[in-house]
Formats: C-alpha cells, structure tokens, sequence
C-alpha cells in the first residue's frame, strides 16, 4: 500500500462485516418487525415522511414499467397496508432504496437499543482501526445501508463500540456506489484529495468507480465470498496487510 494515503474508505457487507449477517440476521429481523414498527409508529411525523418518499418511489417504479403491488392512500390504514406490502416488494427485489435503508435503520435502532442485534465485524477489523488511527489516517464508512444503521453496526459490535474509530459515514443520499461523481462528493467533503483515499470493498464496480474519480483501490475477498477478482485492483483478503 502507497504511503501517501490520507483516508481509509471502507464498505461494510462483505469488507468489514460477513454477509452472512446482512441477509441472514438484519434482514429478516427489519421483515420480521417492519408491520409491528409501522403500526406503533405512524403517527410520528419521521414516519410520515419515509412512507411519502416511498411512494414518491412507486409511483417512480410504476413510471419506470416496473409493477410494484398495487398502492392505495384513501385512508390511512389502506396507506400503511400498502407501505408493508411495498417494502416487502423492495426486500424481495434487494433494492437499494433510500427510503428503504431509512426505514430498516429505524427498525435495526430499536433491535440494537434492546439488545436484541449485536453487529458483527471480521477478527482484523478492530486492530485494523486502532492501527489506522495510530498512524493518524481517517477511516469513513460508505455503504448503501443509510448512515443511522451503519452508525448503530459499529456501535453495538460483539468487539465493542467501534464509532471513536471512525471520522464519517456516507449513504446512497452521496449518491450510488456504482458513479464515480459519488467518490468525488466523498473527496470534497472529507477535504481529502481523491488520489489520497484508499477505498476498500468486495465489488469491483465500486472499485472501478472510485478509480475513475481518481481513488487508490484494494479488492476485499474474505472467506466464502464471491467477489470477481480483477487485474485493476490489488487483492486483499483481510485487513491485516493494509498498512500493517
């Protein structure tokens, strides 16, 4: 790794978490307690809003030829009926809908703030961080989980809290993982030069995205994954060689 790294960008699922515990333990606990969340909570003002941008996006999805369930709004109990069955379509579709990653990270806060989830990270991650830190490199978070359920995953971790290690945390409101205008806008705000940012993930497109906003790239292929390997990224398969 180049020494002239600055900042440390990491991805969760698959970099610094298994995905096992993305799909098998948070997804089906957001699926198991979304139509329990909802009813205790629409009166709230936050909620309101998530179900409004929901069906911003079905209506999008309608637009866009998709065929989404049907939603109706001539009550509110016909309304939140229809925001349940269209979050089970998103899930189902594994869409990366903002209103979506808001909606889980509201629901995972409750299952963390009564102890009923504890985030999981690889082994390497935690001396990774006090590593990093040592060395006075900035770690940020970019993930297409919104920002209150990356802050909760760190903060509730089975190594501990994890959140003194780290100087930000970024969502697809940056914009997708996938458009390299997203590092860009993570460059600017971080105030770090692009060419000063070594990001880390498991999916090359990502990787190749960040290249071409100028960023410094390593492939993360932990145990089981599926990562496809390619000849524009270095390969890594823990953390414990990036600036050992």
């Amino acid at each position: 790794m180049e020494a002239n790294v600055r900042a440390i960008l990491l991805d969760i699922e698959g970099t610094t978490t298994p995905v096992e515990f993305v799909y098998e333990v948070l997804f089906p606990f957001a699926r198991q307690h979304l139509q329990e969340f909802i009813e205790q909570h629409h009166p709230s003002s936050e909620l309101h809003a998530v179900i409004a941008a929901l069906g911003a996006e079905h209506r999008a999805d309608i637009d866009s030829g998709h065929a989404p369930p049907v939603w109706q709004s001539d009550s509110s109990k016909s309304e939140l009926e229809s925001a349940v069955r269209y979050v089970n379509w998103l899930m189902d579709q594994d869409r990366k809908s903002t209103a979506l990653k808001s909606l889980q990270g509201k629901i995972w806060e409750a299952g963390y703030l009564s102890g009923h989830l504890r985030g999981e990270v690889y082994p390497d991650v935690l001396p990774a961080f006090a590593r990093w830190q040592k060395q006075e490199k900035k770690i940020y978070i970019y993930s297409s989980g919104s920002i209150l359920a990356q802050q909760l995953l760190f903060a509730h971790t089975t190594a501990g809290d994890l959140t003194s290690y780290l100087s930000g945390y970024f969502d697809t409101t940056t914009g997708a993982k996938q458009d390299p205008a997203s590092y860009r806008s993570i460059s600017s705000q971080t105030k770090a030069p692009a060419q000063e940012i070594l990001f880390l993930s498991d999916v090359t497109a990502e990787l190749d995205a960040a290249q071409v906003a100028g960023m410094k790239t390593a492939l993360c292929v932990r145990p089981g994954s599926n990562a496809v390997v390619s000849a524009s990224h270095q390969v890594i398969h823990a953390f414990d060689v990036v600036f050992p």
